[in-house]
């Protein structure tokens, strides 16, 4: 667990999602208040184009810069679940990754670490062997890269196991299940567009250092990285407004270094 007396995190959002002339989120406004961008490999979301642009704009403001691989289905955004071989799967990620790899080497930067995205990111967080084959590929292709994890779940578990350095992520815009896993979107509540709750949250959680479910249950865990999805109308009100509360709660916000065992 970190200082209770000097605490600090991380504050990632999910980006590089637009594709050709079609517009998703705000980057360049992200990208003036988070500390990390997981940014679209060209799989579920992102081309080459978007690819260069966010990780220029992210370069030029000195935010760290994430890989986020997941399901190659632009159509569904990567949030429909996928059955598929896990030798396949690797692959696909091995390519996503390596895409990030040479975009970023191109522009003079470097890719800190890896996330998974949408439904893959879900499934992983359930399925530890899942999570295990996926972390493999990943770091088969970027053996340095730091492991952003759903915290407190199979992906931690996962991520412990191989030894590697991770990152726990919590989010601020999102409700969870008992068992730290994310409230499946479908439901209601799921989605939290209330700038001042996703604060108040947040402060809430990193000084409790847990995950803090709907009914009060607190989820002991180790605290990193708060994400803000990039997707949503009021996606940049919400990073600005956390940051802010963060801030004034005395809590430091700068890139993760990232832990082990």
């Amino acid at each position: 667990m970190k200082d209770k007396r000097n605490m600090q995190v991380d504050l990632n959002a999910d980006m590089g999602e637009s594709f050709g002339p079609w517009t998703m989120g705000d980057d360049a406004a992200l990208l003036n208040t988070v500390t990390s961008a997981n940014i679209a490999c060209g799989a579920h979301a992102g081309d080459a184009d978007v690819m260069a642009s966010t990780m220029g704009i992210a370069l030029e403001k000195g935010v760290g810069i994430g890989s986020h691989p997941g399901f190659a289905d632009i159509q569904g955004f990567g949030r429909r679940r996928i059955d598929m071989p896990l030798a396949s799967l690797q692959n696909s990620i091995r390519c996503q990754v390596g895409a990030s790899l040479g975009m970023a080497r191109a522009l003079g930067a470097e890719v800190r670490h890896i996330k998974l995205h949408g439904a893959l990111g879900n499934m992983t967080s359930e399925d530890e062997a899942m999570a295990l084959g996926c972390y493999e590929a990943a770091l088969s292709a970027h053996p340095d890269a730091i492991i952003m994890v759903l915290a407190a779940t199979a992906q931690e578990r996962a991520v412990r196991k191989l030894g590697a350095r991770f990152a726990c992520e919590i989010f601020a815009d999102r409700a969870y299940n008992a068992d730290a896993t994310l409230v499946d979107r479908r439901k209601p509540g799921a989605v939290i567009h209330d700038a001042d709750l996703a604060g108040k949250r947040m402060v809430e959680m990193v000084k409790a250092q847990a995950i803090i479910t709907d009914d009060g249950t607190h989820i002991a865990t180790p605290i990193d990285s708060i994400c803000c999805h990039g997707d949503t109308p009021e996606a940049v009100e919400i990073a600005a407004n956390v940051r802010r509360m963060l801030e004034d709660a005395g809590i430091v916000v700068q890139a993760f270094d990232g832990r082990t065992g």
